[in-house]
């Protein structure tokens, strides 16, 4: 089989570790449309606090994202995985028996202690080659797109029947099914791959924080999940008021992101086209500004707030499809582990600060508030974008070099350095392996008779 399509196995680990975390966002996202409906029962039931639970486990998932990606290096993937969601599952069990609002958010903060992203991802490099790990990537990526659609269906659906406890224990449900599919299906690896590509080094974070390009887009995925938590404080509520019953809103939410997905689709292609991904993201960013100035301008009108949702969506789709691919292109060759640990952090730490403001925002000054608190944030970011740089197309390379020492690693990187198409070069002896940027007129048989293992 050629180096064009995926293996049987990577297929395999694809999917299987795409559904793992699939069905764990899954469960963190089913309580976002309904919680501020379906929680009312608890006792200390506040705005504030329906925020503080949504986004509870932004902040647990946000300290310990590195850390256990690190133990994954040390332990074992598949450990540290399964340990995550048996966490999961436990957090979704104290929630699921919570009497009060106080219990649900500690419930949820224990979710967010099973922090399995880096591990998974680190788990799905180990194996997949390096030309196809880009595709594995990308299907996981998809799935969780998806997990958070069928959440918006699922999430007030299973609401109805059987309530917030019911929901929760979904959820722990959802993390047993992870467990099963992380023993039964996920291959075994048998080597780890090069750290630097799939894992955080704390040594490297400071350089990831300063770089002017990367600060932009961990602010810019700070920004849009801070957003979407706190619209979620306030819109399920105003759907209400504006008539639609709560039971109904999975009719609104669902035809809304599956519409949005499609509307989403021609800002990629035309960013791809003219090589302007600045100016779609940019187009992204006033499309969600105008959503939520809809949305605080016509809180009463449901048809206003419907369109209002389907832009909203469809400004957020494109964003969160191409924050992870930018993050990859700005990043330092060899160090994509270390600059997706910063923005994975960042995006949860949104998530949490999105539930404190919008809950203070709700409780403070109404609905409309909390939207005029996001149309200024996405400004900010709106503002943040005029000196973002428009990303060269550069594919990523991890080959294996057997060099013995750092003479030898200079050489050869100054080799590779040399080759046609090559952008970026690095060898690390310590890790054994090449990290090369490349463009299109690169030839992976050149870099292989380097490296001394041409295939």
């Amino acid at each position: 089989m050629g180096n064009n399509g995926l293996s049987g196995t990577e297929k395999k680990v694809a999917f299987s570790l795409a559904s793992v975390f699939g069905l764990r966002m899954m469960g963190l996202f089913m309580i976002m449309p309904v919680f501020a409906l379906y929680g009312q029962h608890l006792e200390g039931f506040s705005p504030l606090w329906v925020g503080i639970a949504i986004g509870a486990y932004g902040l647990t998932q946000a300290v310990l994202q590195i850390p256990m990606g690190i133990l994954s290096d040390k332990y074992g993937r598949k450990p540290i995985i399964l340990i995550g969601l048996v966490l999961f599952a436990i957090g979704s069990l104290i929630a699921a028996n919570a009497d009060s609002i106080y219990g649900v958010v500690f419930g949820r903060a224990v979710q967010g202690m099973g922090a399995i992203a880096a591990a998974v991802l680190a788990l799905a490099a180990d194996l997949t080659r390096d030309e196809q790990r880009t595709k594995v990537m990308a299907i996981i990526g998809m799935c969780i797109g998806a997990s958070f659609a069928l959440s918006l269906l699922v999430g007030p659906i299973v609401a109805q029947h059987v309530g917030l406890s019911g929901l929760f224990y979904l959820t722990a449900i959802l993390a047993v099914l992870g467990m099963l599919i992380v023993q039964l299906l996920v291959p075994n690896p048998i080597s780890h791959a090069p750290k630097g590509d799939t894992l955080a080094t704390p040594a490297r974070l400071k350089r990831m924080l300063t770089d002017p390009q990367l600060f932009r887009l961990d602010a810019g995925i700070f920004i849009l999940h801070l957003v979407l938590t706190a619209v979620f404080v306030a819109l399920p509520l105003d759907l209400v008021d504006a008539g639609l019953v709560k039971e109904k809103h999975w009719m609104l939410y669902f035809p809304a992101f599956v519409g949005a997905f499609f509307l989403m689709v021609p800002l990629i292609i035309i960013g791809v086209k003219r090589k302007n991904t600045k100016a779609m993201f940019q187009i992204a960013l006033v499309i969600m500004i105008v959503a939520l100035l809809a949305m605080a301008a016509f809180a009463s009108n449901l048809w206003v707030l419907s369109f209002a949702v389907v832009l909203f969506f469809t400004g957020f789709n494109y964003l969160e499809a191409s924050l992870p691919s930018l993050i990859a292109k700005f990043c330092p060759v060899g160090e994509k582990g270390s600059a997706m640990g910063v923005y994975s952090t960042s995006q949860f730490l949104g998530a949490f600060c999105g539930g404190m403001l919008g809950g203070g925002a709700f409780q403070l000054v109404g609905a409309v508030g909390v939207f005029i608190v996001a149309v200024i944030l996405m400004s900010i970011w709106l503002f943040l974008t005029l000196g973002m740089e428009n990303p060269v197309l550069l594919k990523s390379y991890t080959l294996e070099a057997e060099v013995k020492d750092k003479a030898q690693a200079r050489d050869m990187a100054a080799q590779l350095s040399q080759l046609m198409g090559v952008v970026e070069a690095i060898v690390v002896l310590d890790e054994k392996v090449a990290y090369l940027k490349v463009d299109e007129h690169f030839d992976l048989r050149e870099a292989r008779a380097v490296l001394g293992s041409a295939q």
